[in-house]
């Protein structure tokens, strides 16, 4: 189907879309205060996975904080290659590209699980904490999941993918697979809320995390770091450990104490809490 490029009025939105539309890309732009994120957007209806997009478009030489965002993923994923729930017309399944300095790169595991919770809280009032490194919940339930990619060029990023999948308005009971372990927007208010709002919410909250200084948007983080200082079970590729998530380091990766006293560093794995 082609597509057509449309700019709002102040010129700085610009989207490339199927014809039909279900997400009012207008009242969206109309909340963006970003300056570069979101402000190129491809709009998909049915797509196989927005990062696999999102790859492509990379490769090709779409600008940084371009937006790739579906109404419905067939082979939408999470950490591990696990499939991710994404009916559509109900939720948001978005990649960010991203081109950030070497240095910065590991920062977007800690920005982009912050920036989800700033933006739910600002648009719902509900309160989120994070599962090192990245699921977001709300109570013991997932809400949102980030899973993030990168290409690099010897010592240079060449590009980084930022993949969200945020339960906006999930009927979470309808899919027994996951009714005891998610949740929604939806499910904890008891109504719906507009998917508009909350996309440029937290495209506007990422923007001003990763322009932000990192010292700050590190100890927000950490502050809502739900695992530390309890007993976990951590898979590590096919290694096991076991032990007291103690604390975090200035990267992001997990600092676990063995019952032996010695200490391991870990950049990422899924965590289990044990008990």
């Amino acid at each position: 189907m082609p597509s057509t490029k449309s700019p709002d009025s102040s010129g700085l939105f610009v989207w490339a879309k199927d014809s039909m539309q279900q997400l009012n890309l207008e009242k969206m732009g109309q909340l963006l205060k970003t300056r570069f994120v979101g402000r190129h957007l491809i709009h998909r209806n049915r797509i196989g996975s927005s990062m696999d997009l999102a790859r492509r478009e990379a490769a090709r030489g779409a600008a940084e904080g371009s937006l790739i965002l579906a109404e419905e993923q067939t082979a939408g994923r999470g950490r591990f290659g696990r499939p991710w729930l994404s009916p559509p017309g109900e939720n948001l399944y978005l990649t960010l590209i991203m081109r950030p300095e070497m240095e910065r790169l590991s920062s977007l595991s800690i920005i982009t699980p912050l920036a989800v919770c700033l933006a739910v809280e600002e648009t719902t009032g509900l309160y989120c904490h994070i599962k090192w490194p990245n699921d977001i919940l709300i109570g013991e339930r997932k809400l949102a999941g980030v899973l993030i990619e990168s290409a690099l060029a010897g010592d240079e990023v060449h590009y980084a993918l930022i993949g969200i999948g945020l339960n906006v308005n999930l009927d979470v009971e309808v899919y027994p697979d996951i009714a005891e372990i998610a949740t929604s927007l939806k499910r904890e208010l008891g109504r719906e809320i507009p998917r508009e709002q909350v996309l440029a919410t937290l495209l506007n909250r990422f923007e001003e995390q990763y322009a932000g200084p990192p010292e700050i948007a590190f100890a927000a983080w950490q502050e809502r770091l739900e695992t530390l200082g309890r007993q976990i079970r951590v898979r590590i590729g096919d290694e096991v450990e076991e032990g007291l998530a103690e604390e975090v380091d200035a990267k992001g990766s997990l600092i676990l104490r063995r019952a032996d006293g010695s200490r391991l560093t870990i950049p990422a794995g899924e965590v289990t809490l044990r008990g």
